[in-house]
């Protein structure tokens, strides 16, 4: 990561959020947003004592980001012992393979509730805060390139990534006056988190996924990590509303 122009990290003093961080793709962010000099809280459900083993460098709480308390109690303490965030990834994510039938309204509520419902309150209260101390920042949510293409296994999780893309626009309009930018990054088939786990479990998976991307390779959390990062750029100052499509392609051709 490049320094800026006073040779300080390019996100120096500024505070992030990192909701889900103890997942693959949520532990590379928050690894990226630190070696870029943010002050990084995370948050997950595991015990605080899990945590705490990701790195000292990270003020960890356990959050249920679908609790509206807990949510407003996590960024009140992070302002309190870190500084007010400017920062704020809503990473924080499930997903239960499941057809249209088979779908409980269980799984479709739990869904919803973390990845569309959590999502927006941790910005919604992270966006309150910053325009209330007349603060500008950046807020990205990952999304998915299944929000635009049908999943016939993971409907639930489609229909709520579906959902965060327009909860991002309608935040993206509402809060451009104030200087706070939202965006959304939308991977494709991560070679992490479940997809991993699943690619990894069957075999010949790893490959055959692989050879059906366009771009021939599978994503790293690495990769999206640094997507991320680059939407919370000082120099970014013109992109919000905007959906960067990292799939290698996938969506040109359809569901695989």
């Amino acid at each position: 990561m490049e320094a800026s122009e006073t040779g300080n990290p390019p996100l120096d003093g500024q505070v992030a959020l990192v909701s889900g961080g103890l997942g693959d793709i949520g532990r590379a962010t928050a690894l990226a947003l630190h070696r870029a000099g943010a002050r990084v809280a995370v948050s997950d459900l595991a015990p605080v004592r899990t945590g705490r083993r990701m790195s000292p460098e990270f003020h960890y709480t356990r959050v249920d980001v679908s609790d509206p308390e807990a949510v407003r109690d996590w960024v009140a303490r992070v302002e309190r012992d870190l500084g007010p965030p400017s920062l704020v990834v809503c990473n924080a994510g499930l997903v239960v393979p499941m057809g249209a039938l088979e779908t409980t309204q269980a799984v479709w509520e739990r869904t919803l509730a973390v990845n569309l419902t959590g999502a927006f309150l941790l910005a919604q209260e992270a966006a309150r805060r910053m325009v209330r101390r007349r603060r500008t920042g950046r807020i990205v949510f990952v999304g998915s390139w299944a929000g635009h293409v049908p999943h016939a296994q993971i409907t639930a999780y489609s229909v709520a990534k579906a959902g965060l893309r327009m909860a991002m626009k309608c935040l993206a309009v509402e809060l451009a006056p104030a200087g706070i930018l939202v965006n959304e990054i939308a991977p494709g088939i991560v070679d992490a988190g479940l997809s991993g786990k699943l690619m990894a479990r069957r075999r010949g998976l790893r490959e055959k996924t692989r050879r059906k991307i366009p771009v021939q390779r599978l994503l790293e959390a690495e990769d999206v990590a640094r997507g991320v990062v680059s939407l919370c750029q000082p120099e970014n100052r013109h992109m919000t509303g905007s959906v960067v499509l990292m799939d290698g392609g996938l969506s040109l051709k359809g569901p695989i």
